[in-house]
């Protein structure tokens, strides 16, 4: 647990998932700057929206303030971490809405605290589908650390909101503050990108912030030639789904399958049910945004597919990676199998084999490679 002061009291946070690395917090500098902002002047009325939130430290700082608070964000694992320090911190469900990407908060907004997220496209989608919730005279304010605060970011407040200022740096943070400017007419952007699907005849759809949305990735390149003809109704799992590329190609493969796909991103789900729909229209299957396989049933799996992510926000590490392995072999049943791609030097040919007994190389280029592990 770690414990951090604010302007709106102390709080008691933890990161989810849980991590083993006691270096990385659920708080920084942008977050409190961004706290900072509001406590210095007189807050606007009515509540406050929260984006991008990453694990709950600014909706459950301004939750304690007594101002109602609505957290948009399009990750389920920030999800599950704001519930979490909600409950630590003794807040009630009632005082944090939680809005999902693929719906909208009600306006209108005055108040609004952003975090600005890696991917531009979904800053660009979040900022053109915020506006017209914006009160007049809303005051936005995104905040990033210094190293993670992308060139155009301002350009894009400047072009959606209103013309912005940049702060002085703060313990390695920044913000970026804009008025809404009622005049601006930045029109509705075009964000959806599409590809195809290598030798199926299906085009991939891909919505802002989905991982790879403008090309299809190495790794799922060099896995699709991997995936296996199997006979009869076998449930195949789309683990990390992304764009659905992995369960469409098992799809197309094994007609009488049973597909679930696992995201979560509730972009890459929307854009997995989209895809699959346009290639199946007349096929079921079931989309899940949702923390892997946590809870699956023992069992409830025959062949999981997956191109782990190696981060969680600019964080890179292994223990995302781990967690789905961990996951899949509670989910498989007993002669089931993990097909995985990665690159080689994440050595995850070792690190499979704390959870499966046969770990073997079916394919692979010059940097990455395919495992099967049963």
């Amino acid at each position: 647990m770690y414990h951090c002061d604010t302007p709106f009291g102390s709080l008691q946070l933890e990161r989810y998932p849980p991590t083993r690395n006691p270096t990385l917090q659920p708080v920084d500098t942008a977050d409190l700057y961004l706290l900072q902002s509001l406590a210095a002047p007189e807050p606007a009325a009515g509540p406050i929206l929260v984006i991008n939130d990453n694990f709950g430290a600014l909706a459950c700082a301004l939750a304690r303030s007594g101002r109602p608070v609505i957290s948009w964000s399009d990750s389920h694992l920030a999800q599950q971490a704001l519930q979490l320090n909600i409950d630590h911190n003794r807040l009630t469900a009632e005082q944090v809405t939680f809005i999902d990407s693929q719906h909208l908060p009600e306006g209108p907004i005055s108040q609004v605290l952003l975090r600005i997220p890696k991917s531009l496209a979904l800053l660009e989608d979040q900022l053109s589908r915020l506006r017209p919730l914006l009160s007049a005279d809303a005051l936005v304010t995104a905040g990033a650390m210094l190293k993670h605060l992308p060139p155009s970011a301002g350009d894009l407040l400047a072009h959606y909101i209103g013309p912005y200022q940049a702060s002085l740096a703060w313990k390695k943070a920044r913000l970026l503050t804009a008025r809404l400017d009622s005049a601006l007419v930045p029109g509705t952007p075009q964000l959806t990108t599409h590809y195809p699907l290598p030798d199926s005849g299906c085009e991939l759809a891909n919505l802002p912030g989905v991982f790879s949305r403008e090309r299809l990735d190495i790794g799922t390149r060099v896995l699709l030639p991997c995936l296996p003809r199997m006979e009869g109704a076998v449930r195949i799992v789309d683990l990390g789904c992304g764009n659905g590329a992995l369960g469409i190609q098992a799809a197309l493969l094994n007609p009488e399958a049973q597909l679930t796909f696992i995201d979560e991103s509730y972009a890459a789900v929307a854009s997995a049910r989209q895809n699959f729909s346009q290639a199946f229209p007349d096929r079921q299957a079931r989309f899940i945004v949702g923390d892997g396989l946590l809870g699956a049933p023992a069992g409830s799996a025959d062949l999981v597919l997956c191109n782990p992510p190696f981060h969680q926000q600019q964080v890179i590490g292994d223990e995302i990676a781990m967690r789905l392995f961990q996951q899949s072999r509670q989910a498989l049943v007993a002669d089931g199998e993990l097909l995985v791609v990665g690159n080689r030097h994440l050595g995850y040919h070792v690190k499979l084999r704390r959870f499966f007994g046969n770990v073997a190389q079916v394919g692979g280029n010059s940097k990455f490679v395919v495992l099967r592990a049963a």
